[in-house]
């Protein structure tokens, strides 16, 4: 489908849209209301397409990492998917598994991760998504945790990353091996069976019947880690596939016959989401790729598959800024650009829309909200370094501070919640939305502590402009007290990032005897600045012009790269740690850490 046919978007008035949009009116129009089938997130993302008479339109168009021409694609249609998917569910049950299971993936983006999550929904079973460039420990430490009873992985991980820790894992009764398992020993007692991914599918005849789902019967465990901890298991129920749909339309401007393009990893909630299961329920090709970034790569598939609407991260927007401007290149039936994982700079939006020539969207949520709840949209007015707004059916709203870090509260004891323009507090989300997380597997006191008088606590924080925008300041642990000021770190960031030379920034608090902390900046230089006293001065003489001498740094450091999350977020902490000479902490989610 072609960007030049003119497509309306979902929404085109946006106050409309939040006045008249309920959830409940929605389970209608996305797919057919709660009956006595239930909601079963496989089934609306594939089944449901196959009864229309979409079973022939590809769900899934692959590329092997192998093919460097891009001229080889896999392309599986949604009847196709449904019959594997089918296959996978039955085999669970043959193999004695039954609903409520664990099953996890620890693969990359090949097809058979995909069979395997869909056909654990279909089987009601409970899907956890491991993300494969993590160690050995990290794995056991989350499949343990997560009570996996069946995990499904490739022979190359199985043999780099679980079978050094097998001994670790005592839940685990089966794993499922994509490729061949000639060389791998039979089971003994104590230890899971190992079965390849084919034999597996070979046990099932495939005459599956969909048993009702409940809505609220757990589909997904997503681990998420914080500073200090232990991984947290955040429990996302079938019911969620409503905001999964809800948000594909609204925000990412899903349309039939689309061809649609997520980067993130299916070992992440984004991967997951918005990788797997809205593409799907919306009807959409989707692009999956097995090969890791690669700039030309990425403008070929951009142009040769002809996409219509593209999900990545700043992380990799920043990256194609500092590798490859694109110069040259068209992008006709691109629609729009959006982002997820981290706020997107105003530059890297302003660089992007040069790139592209399209609408670039930031977007904000979280693995506990399960989908998007604040955006730019396609048919508002983009604000370049903002949040967006809330997406219609999401209420968000501010929640006063106190300066020393807790929330304030009134005579009754309950939160205050900021009703002007440009305060700052802590972004909260009224509970209620469908993909709310329903607990933290085995935590249910952690739980209960991100509410407060019905709100869901999300420790970031942010301001709202007087046209109901939201603007991203930091994580409350981040905020940077100094001199009395609090400063958030991102604001830093998004002015430093503004310099010419500048593609990417960190901001730090640095102890100081007088003022408490001093901002303390990490940045990356585009190719072709040298990074000297002179363009030092440079950089620091811009934030002060910008940020007044109060907030701008008072140190920079020139580096070669900043500490990401897998998922793309600037870790601040650690940087904060490396400054110190400070332990670290768990760095198991740290970028090209530990494989």
């Amino acid at each position: 489908m072609s960007a030049e046919t003119e497509i309306a978007p979902w929404i085109d008035d946006y106050d409309d849209a939040v006045a008249t949009f309920r959830w409940e009116d929605a389970w209608t129009e996305f797919g057919g209301p709660v009956d006595e089938t239930g909601v079963n997130i496989a089934d609306r993302a594939i089944d449901r397409h196959v009864r229309e008479g979409r079973g022939d339109h590809v769900a899934i168009r692959f590329f092997s990492r192998d093919d460097s021409e891009l001229s080889q694609p896999l392309d599986i249609s949604f009847s196709r998917l449904a019959a594997q998917t089918d296959r996978f569910a039955e085999a669970l049950r043959r193999h004695g598994f039954d609903p409520g299971v664990g099953v996890a993936t620890l693969a990359g983006r090949i097809p058979e991760l995909y069979v395997a999550a869909l056909g654990t929904l279909k089987a009601q079973a409970v899907f956890s998504p491991l993300f494969s460039a993590f160690g050995p420990e990290p794995i056991a430490q989350r499949i343990a945790l997560g009570h996996i009873k069946v995990l499904v992985t490739t022979r190359l991980l199985y043999r780099r990353k679980i079978a050094p820790v097998l001994e670790q894992l005592p839940s685990l009764e089966l794993i499922v091996v994509v490729g061949e398992i000639d060389d791998i020993s039979p089971a003994t007692p104590g230890r899971p069976h190992v079965v390849s991914f084919a034999e597996f599918l070979r046990s099932s005849t495939g005459e599956w019947r969909q048993a009702r789902t409940d809505p609220e019967h757990p589909a997904l465990v997503h681990f998420t880690s914080g500073t200090t901890g232990a991984p947290k298991g955040a429990v996302h129920v079938h019911g969620a596939v409503l905001a999964h749909q809800a948000t594909g339309r609204m925000v990412l401007d899903l349309h039939p016959g689309d061809t649609y393009w997520c980067t993130a990893d299916p070992g992440w909630v984004t991967g997951t989401s918005y990788g797997i299961i809205s593409p799907l329920v919306n009807g959409v090709t989707s692009i999956i790729d097995e090969a890791e970034f690669e700039a030309d790569r990425w403008y070929r598939i951009l142009q040769t598959q002809r996409v219509n609407v593209f999900y990545t991260a700043p992380t990799a927007i920043r990256m194609l800024e500092r590798l490859d401007d694109g110069a040259g290149r068209s992008f006709p039936d691109l629609r729009l650009v959006a982002s997820v994982g981290e706020p997107l700079d105003a530059e890297g939006v302003r660089w992007c829309e040069r790139a592209f020539q399209v609408p670039v969207l930031d977007t904000w949520w979280q693995t506990e909200t399960g989908a998007i709840m604040i955006a730019n949209l396609r048919a508002a007015e983009v604000r370049a370094g903002s949040m967006g707004r809330p997406v219609p059916g999401v209420r968000v709203g501010l929640l006063a501070r106190e300066p020393e870090g807790g929330l304030r509260l009134d005579p009754e004891g309950r939160p205050i919640v900021l009703e002007g323009a440009d305060e700052q507090g802590e972004l909260a989300i009224r509970a209620g939305w469908p993909s709310m997380f329903r607990t933290y597997l085995d935590q249910d006191d952690r739980y209960r502590k991100c509410f407060v008088d019905g709100w869901y606590r999300s420790g970031d924080l942010a301001r709202r402009d007087a046209d109901g925008y939201y603007w991203f300041v930091g994580r409350g642990d981040d905020v940077i007290k100094t001199a009395g000021h609090l400063i958030g770190p991102f604001e830093v960031e998004n002015v430093l990032d503004e310099h010419a030379a500048v593609v990417e920034s960190g901001v730090i608090g640095k102890p100081d005897e007088v003022a408490g902390n001093i901002i303390k900046a990490f940045v990356v230089l585009k190719p072709g600045h040298v990074a000297d006293e002179e363009l030092e001065r440079d950089v620091l003489a811009h934030a002060r012009r910008r940020l007044g001498a109060a907030v701008a740094p008072r140190e920079l450091e020139f580096v070669d790269s900043l500490p990401h999350t897998r998922s793309g977020k600037i870790m601040r902490r650690v940087l904060k740690a490396r400054e110190l000479g400070l332990d670290e902490g768990d760095t198991s989610t740290l970028e090209g850490g530990a494989t």
